[in-house]
């Protein structure tokens, strides 16, 4: 009666559907059938067991976490359209000219450079990926048998769960295999990975010993929680039916392998590819056309077209995006980021709103009670003690104030007058969780704390010295306004109550948390961080609004809002947002910077209105009720300290919660996209005047203005000119404002900068025809030499000028790297007319006078680029 579940086939639009998964047992048979069937116990599996299963079945991993071998990363370096023109190109010059091989020679020499350094910054990357995110990697708790023979519960990775794994779940765990429960305490979890629906499900084991839901929807099933999901609130036991590729996810990811929805940026550079292709494919014609209509001989006017086909293609841009990702990630490594996603560094300096929780962010993260008191605001043991007990004897994720409260004073004398008996976990609604002890007397005593409002709806009774009174309206005032008191003070409060009644059998839950007696309350302090107004000021000046996300109490943070240099002008609370429509919304959150108590869908909704508004929205949160923001957010950022589904929703996990950290991102994303604008603008700049001056050119020239070996030369050195790019540093205030992809800007740009080359092109061409005398077929090499010259000086200088909006060489000047890159190709291409390739290339060398000129040439072409960029700025507002 094994139970067979398949993934819905109408959730994979143009996907076949994922093979059944077969989840082992049965989601409603008994808990000794269903261990028995997996040769298991609830003392957990041996190490022969353990290593015989994940013989069998592999890794707990599903296909797409795996990073491709290096043999495929190399596959896939080739797999660009520039890199398959090339090869073509050097295909067709191969077939047609196959007595010379220089110019299939150069052409592969391109290809190869392209090709092994990507590769190289891929896989590099890669590995350093992996090894980052093995510091940050997910752990279970399980119960296994130890050599000895005795059960213990350890952590263990994730992927090293098998079949018959005993689970032990607490809030914040993520589900880390498909799970059949054992045992479960108001246990529920969020399917929303799997099923969209953001509301949270309960489950609870079997309670009866048949099957009678055999048509239920898998993900229908109480019973079973499956990998992927993440615990909301409650504990549970459970035992591992699935693992891997086994798993229902597993299955889904196995049946979507390959599929990865592009960022703006992916669109972006592959908008700028298409550009560029449709550019040859229109102009490289034209080339032809004209050289063989007025030369007469089609196959030189053929092999020139395909050297400008060459010399059109941007082969480097892959490795420029990949060397400047794989750059700043290793960059960010240091300063302690973990980069899970490459892309996430250009999207880091696109940010332009970052959202944040309060606590251990703008706070020291280091909570102490400060205060305990009763409800007329004097000191109080009796709190104290029932807050400690409250603490002592929860199961579940001990929060900061749970650990507060245990290292304020030890009480453990007294609560060893006490065994637990059963236990009411926290959740985001409730906000509040409950333990019942009892001392052995006959009597159950449930200790309840938690939010100050939550807890005085459920109360009763109010205890004043030793009188306990009924809980009036009146007095309820008086006990909401003395912790508002403390809160305005920076306190978080949480109030304790109290009930007693006779022993009894029946289990507990949340319908027991009434008729309490409230006892007092426990006043936490979390002062802010010294950093922290130093980093606000920073992003402020950086372009990047702060807006405060949290589940606290609205006066606190308030308060510490205000100490850190935030408005606090305006601030809401989530209930106020509930029921507002998105354009209600939209409207509120732009003018609001402080959301208090807000719960997890709350918090992204007001991400998806960031979003709508235009902004590039960043999420910092490290717990729970934040994954659904972390995965809706342009960036989500969390820390190694955070909980499963934080640090597996994030795109960049910080090794250390501090908001500097997130500045230097900033920065780093900026860098990084300005040197990929660079070498865009560059290329697109410098082919457009490229092929205008060949035009003009071919038109009036007896011969050909360069020959095609001469082009691939010429367009090797500025390629390896420009591989320093990735090292260049970008203006201050550049840094300034976040930067997003316009890809309209691209051909504008082209457009206006391009033609300013072209001009001394022409006068070159004048020059070599008029003052030297190289206008005779006798003499084309003569106008060849110059030519190659000025082109590939005028191509390496437009780096300098393009790179910086500022005058270059004065006001800006480049990287160490990228000023002797540059150098050191500008001697080498005066040098090679005089050398031997040069002749063999079909140069000869120049005379003197032709530099005076040149001088004169590249000066003149710097300052007419520099008032074309003066005009370019005031008309459009932006350069790079």
């Amino acid at each position: 009666m094994s139970k067979i579940f398949q993934a819905p086939a109408a959730r994979l639009v143009g996907k076949a559907a994922p093979r059944p998964v077969i989840v082992a047992g049965q989601a409603f048979c008994a808990a000794e059938a269903l261990l028995a069937g997996l040769d298991t116990s609830v003392n957990g599996l041996d190490a022969a067991q353990i290593s015989a299963r994940l013989h069998r079945d592999g890794a707990n991993e599903v296909s797409h976490e795996k990073p491709p071998r290096w043999s495929l990363q190399l596959l896939r370096a080739f797999r660009n359209p520039f890199i398959v023109v090339l090869l073509v190109l050097a295909g067709v010059q191969l077939f047609t000219d196959g007595n010379d091989l220089t110019g299939p020679i150069i052409i592969a020499v391109m290809v190869g450079i392209s090709v092994l350094l990507s590769f190289t910054q891929e896989y590099r990357s890669t590995r350093a990926a992996e090894k980052l995110k093995a510091m940050v990697r997910n752990t279970a708790t399980v119960t296994r048998r130890a050599s000895d023979g005795h059960s213990e519960r350890i952590e263990v990775p994730v992927a090293e769960l098998v079949a018959g794994d005993i689970v032990h779940l607490g809030a914040g765990d993520m589900v880390p295999a498909d799970l059949r429960l054992l045992g479960a305490k108001d246990l529920f979890i969020s399917q929303a990975i799997l099923t969209g629906e953001s509301l949270p499900v309960e489950k609870s084991a079997p309670t009866r010993g048949f099957d009678d839901d055999s048509h239920a929807s898998p993900l229908e099933l109480s019973t079973v929680c499956y990998m992927g999901t993440n615990v909301v609130s409650g504990t549970a036991s459970a035992v591992v039916v699935a693992t891997g590729a086994r798993s229902y996810l597993g299955s889904l990811a196995h049946s979507m392998s390959g599929q990865r929805v592009q960022t703006s940026f992916d669109r972006g550079v592959s908008s700028v590819s298409w550009l560029l292709l449709r550019f040859m494919a229109v102009m490289v014609p034209v080339v032809f056309l004209i050289n063989g209509l007025d030369k007469h001989d089609w196959t030189e006017a053929f092999l020139f077209a395909l050297s400008i086909a060459v010399g059109l293609t941007p082969e480097m841009l892959p490795l420029i995006v990949t060397a400047n990702l794989a750059k700043g990630a290793l960059a960010m490594s240091r300063r302690k980021v973990v980069v899970k996603r490459l892309n996430a560094i250009q999207n880091f300096g696109a940010m332009d709103v970052l959202c944040t929780d309060k606590t251990g962010t703008l706070t020291l993260d280091r909570i102490v009670l400060e205060r305990h008191l009763d409800l007329d605001g004097e000191e109080s043991d009796e709190a104290l003690e029932y807050g400690y007990l409250n603490s002592r004897f929860q199961t579940g994720l001990k929060n900061l104030m749970d650990k507060a409260v245990l290292e304020h004073r030890d009480l453990e004398a007294a609560a060893l007058r006490y065994r637990v008996v059963d236990e009411i976990p926290f959740d985001f609604q409730r906000r509040r969780m409950s333990v019942v002890v009892t001392s052995g007397n006959g009597e159950h005593l449930l200790i309840c704390k938690g939010a100050v409002e939550e807890m005085l709806s459920i109360c009763a009774f109010a205890k004043t010295g030793d009188a306990i009174g009924p809980m009036t309206e009146a007095r309820r005032h008086e006990i909401k306004a003395m912790t508002h008191r403390l809160n305005e003070d920076g306190l978080r409060v949480l109030v304790v109550a109290v009930r007693r009644e006779a022993t009894h059998e029946h289990a507990y839950g949340v319908a027991d948390e009434s008729e309490l007696v409230a006892v007092g309350c426990l006043a936490f302090l979390d002062p802010p961080k010294d950093s922290a107004a130093t980093a606000i000021r920073a992003l402020h000046q950086h372009g990047v609004e702060v807006k405060v996300i949290t589940g606290d109490n609205e006066a606190v943070t308030r308060k510490i809002c205000r100490e850190v240099g935030l408005d606090v002008s305006h601030s809401v609370q989530g209930r106020e947002i509930e029921e507002l429509d998105d354009p209600a919304l939209d409207a509120l959150v732009a003018r609001v910077t402080v959301f208090a108590k807000m719960s997890p869908l709350q918090k992204a909704r007001v991400v998806r209105s960031l979003q709508r508004l235009g902004h590039t929205v960043g999420f910092l949160g490290d717990g729970i009720n934040d994954a659904p923001a972390l995965h809706d957010a342009d960036v989500g950022i969390s820390v190694d300290t955070a909980t499963d589904i934080a640090k597996e929703s994030a795109d960049i996990i910080l090794l250390e919660k501090n908001l500097m950290v997130l500045e230097e991102g900033v920065l780093e994303g900026r860098v990084t996209f300005g040197n990929i604008m660079k070498y865009i603008k560059m290329t697109a700049s410098s082919n457009f005047g490229n092929v205008f001056s060949v035009l003009v050119a071919s038109a009036f020239l007896p011969f050909l203005p360069m020959l095609p070996l001469q082009i691939l030369v010429q367009n090797l050195l500025y390629d390896i000119s420009q591989l320093s790019i990735p090292f260049d540093r970008m203006d201050e205030e550049y840094l300034s404002k976040p930067r997003r992809w316009d890809a309209g800007d691209i051909g504008r740009f082209m457009v206006w900068v391009g033609p300013v080359s072209s001009i001394f092109d022409i006068t070159t061409f004048w020059l070599m025809w008029h003052v030297f005398g190289a206008n005779t077929p006798a003499r084309q090499s003569l106008f060849h030499s110059g030519w190659f010259i000025e082109g590939l000086l005028s191509q390496t200088l437009i780096v300098h000028m393009i790179r910086t909006r500022r005058i270059p060489f004065l006001q800006s000047v480049a990287s160490a790297p990228v000023l002797g890159l540059t150098l050191a190709i500008i001697v080498i291409g005066m040098l090679i007319p005089f050398s031997a390739l040069g002749a063999k290339i079909g140069m000869v060398p120049l005379p003197p006078l032709y530099f005076a000129w040149l001088a004169l040439t590249l000066a003149s072409y710097c300052v007419l680029t520099q008032l074309m960029k003066i005009i370019y700025i005031r008309r459009y507002g932006r350069w790079l």
